[in-house]
């Protein structure tokens, strides 16, 4: 039984890549996951028969985080069948990814509205219950693109930098009630989002431990943040899984 048996958690983006490796990972802690996914019904479907052969609790719910009634109609599912929410781990995310004279507008806006607007959103439905409850754990999904940059990624850094700064506002306006908020931000990542990189050469070169990470070493510090009693006292920061790319 892990720590975080009766326990509520929410996954945006789960039904694939470092998502489902955080649903997955949660769920061996004996949380309830909600699998959330935009699109991908089948691959959401798998996820949570994934974690019913192993003997825990998930359902799929669709929606896209970056539509404000969307998001609403998630959380107040949620409620209404589980009557709480004790961790959201906001991962959904997409790229759209060109040199920032080629970037048209709605690539910017595309990105920026997933990627940050959307979890502002689920952050904000999430603090909503917390409060009530007076404990909750937000984990946000950042990038060593957000601390860096990267050409090509003006849109998805930009992003993920602002989802830096939203982590650590939100974590000083709720740490009263017992709510830690952190961000994870991992860097080259063996997903389908990095599987067609064609400098992959050149990218390891920039990474100390020489290798790409795997979804489920991002999981498992996700896992510390959302489980682990020690992180009680954690909240505000930033968490690098990215093979020693960024050193702070």
């Amino acid at each position: 039984m892990g720590n975080l048996q009766g326990q509520v958690a929410i996954v945006t983006g789960a039904s694939r890549g470092i998502g489902r490796a955080i649903a997955l990972e949660l769920a061996t802690q004996g949380a309830t996951i909600i699998v959330n996914y935009a699109s991908s019904s089948s691959a959401a479907d798998n996820v949570v028969a994934e974690i019913s052969a192993a003997g825990g609790e998930a359902i799929a719910l669709q929606a896209d985080v970056s539509k404000a009634e969307q998001v609403d109609t998630l959380f107040s599912t949620v409620m209404d069948k589980f009557k709480r929410i004790d961790i959201i781990v906001n991962n959904a995310g997409i790229t759209r990814d060109t040199l920032l004279l080629r970037m048209k507008p709605e690539d910017w806006q595309a990105v920026i509205d997933l990627n940050l607007t959307g979890v502002f959103l689920c952050t904000r439905a999430a603090s909503k219950i917390m409060l009530k409850q007076r404990s909750g754990r937000i984990i946000n999904i950042a990038s060593v693109a957000g601390q860096m940059g990267n050409p090509g990624q003006a849109n998805y850094s930009a992003a993920k930098a602002g989802v830096i700064g939203f982590t650590k506002t939100v974590a000083k306006e709720l740490a009263a009630r017992g709510i830690t908020v952190n961000a994870v931000a991992p860097g080259f990542i063996a997903t389908d989002m990095t599987s067609n990189l064609s400098n992959t050469e050149d990218i390891l070169k920039y990474i100390p431990l020489g290798r790409y990470g795997q979804p489920e070493e991002v999981a498992g510090m996700v896992r510390f943040l959302a489980a682990d009693p020690a992180a009680a006292y954690i909240t505000g920061q930033v968490f690098n899984v990215d093979g020693g790319m960024v050193m702070a």
